[in-house]
């Protein structure tokens, strides 16, 4: 988790950034943030607070895969499982869910050659 003082000095540098497109901008407003007692005041311009709310509407938490088709959960594994419902969401956990229905073990693997043999013949050459 990044630090407090991590998150205000970007917020501060995203302001900075975007101010130095638009310097002449009027003033919207301010926000001020506290994070663990550290608190910051930004000034923020028509042009600030517009790049804010898009950055933030834009950003997509890698940990969402979406809602549940069935109950519309927002809990979905790796698998596409909703862990509301249990069911497989969408077409690929459906595929999924068939895939693992058919799945049959396999035998056991053969053990290796012995030491110093190579290959194993079937004639026992």
């Amino acid at each position: 988790m990044p630090a407090p003082d991590d998150v205000l000095a970007t917020l501060r540098d995203f302001v900075a950034r975007v101010d130095a497109l638009d310097p002449a901008a009027a003033p919207h407003g301010e926000l001020v943030v506290g994070l663990r007692g550290v608190q910051s005041r930004l000034a923020l311009s028509a042009p600030v607070a517009r790049a804010l709310v898009e950055a933030l509407r834009a950003y997509h938490d890698p940990r969402d895969r979406g809602r549940c088709d069935h109950c519309g959960g927002g809990r979905l594994d790796d698998n596409f499982l909703c862990g509301d419902c249990g069911r497989p969401s969408g077409l690929f956990g459906q595929l999924v869910s068939e895939r693992a229905a058919r799945h049959t073990e396999q035998g056991a693997v053969p053990a290796a050659p012995a030491a110093g043999r190579r290959h194993a013949r079937a004639d026992g050459r």
